[in-house]
């Protein structure tokens, strides 16, 4: 497969710093070599520094998904199936506009579905779900290139184990599918059978059980370990129409053995050999 790297390598605004080396880490830990040795055609491309010399949470985040927007449509462009490598979960909603996607599968610890009205804390990347489904920050959005909010019916929210009051209120009020990780599978077919044609797979690193793989700060206890998370992600693959992929939010600084690059590298492997069985 003819693939496209595209590394967004920010931390809420901040260039290299934090989770933005996540990308660059990844890189360097031997994820090219992985899918090339599987037989893949891979591209890298860095969106470099973006935004001004002032790094700004929301505007140097939204410039972000602007060029991960361009990225990804001109990965599509030349046939290229799009894999992004974000530090923010909130890049995705780049490389859902570049894809054109019109649903999207949200592997998160988190719910990321907070909004200005319900955010203690004011972090743009726990709103990012939220602006994929067209809740909140909309004019700011639709600067994005070819974004088109997705339809809340055609998300499917898995393992969100760490969730603020008033994002369980929300999602109680929407029709964002939801479920555990055993049942992704089966619940990804309900996208099947709302009309899904374009689905992006939004995969936070976080996900992972961190007894077992530590990748960032913010993780909690529970959810799946490596090879469950490949196998569930592989059975999505086999089934859905994946249009493009994120991994987001690994820091280097929690990983000092390396042990997650191999791993992504691991999964995005299997991932694409489910898609090319399709």
């Amino acid at each position: 497969m003819k693939l496209s790297l595209v590394l967004a390598p920010y931390d809420s605004g901040h260039y290299q710093s934090g989770f933005g080396q996540g990308p660059d880490a990844l890189v360097t830990g031997g994820l090219v070599e992985a899918l090339t040795l599987a037989g893949h055609d891979v591209d890298v491309e860095d969106i470099g520094k973006v935004g001004g010399d002032q790094p700004r949470e929301i505007a140097t985040g939204f410039a972000v998904c602007r060029a991960v927007a361009g990225r990804v449509d001109a990965a599509l462009e030349d046939g290229r199936f799009p894999v992004v490598l974000a530090g923010n979960c909130l890049t995705t909603v780049g490389a859902v506009a570049g894809e054109q996607a019109d649903s999207i599968i949200w592997f998160d610890q988190h719910g990321d579905i907070n909004t200005p009205e319900t955010s203690v804390h004011g972090f743009l990347d726990g709103m990012a779900l939220a602006i994929a489904l067209g809740l909140c920050w909309k004019p700011i959005a639709h600067t994005v290139p070819g974004f088109k909010a997705i339809d809340p019916a055609r998300c499917l929210l898995v393992d969100a184990r760490d969730l603020d009051d008033d994002e369980r209120k929300l999602l109680d009020a929407l029709p964002v599918l939801r479920s555990t990780c055993t049942s992704a599978v089966e619940q990804a077919g309900k996208l099947n059978a709302a009309g899904a044609v374009r689905t992006h797979l939004h995969i936070d690193l976080d996900v992972l059980d961190p007894d077992m793989l530590q990748v960032n700060r913010y993780t909690t206890p529970g959810g799946p370990d490596p090879n469950e998370l490949g196998k569930i992600v592989c059975g999505i693959g086999r089934s859905m129409p994946i249009s493009g992929v994120t991994l987001s939010a690994y820091d280097p600084a929690f990983d000092p053995q390396g042990d997650v690059p191999p791993v992504a590298g691991h999964l995005l492997v299997d991932l694409l050999a489910a898609l090319e069985r399709i």
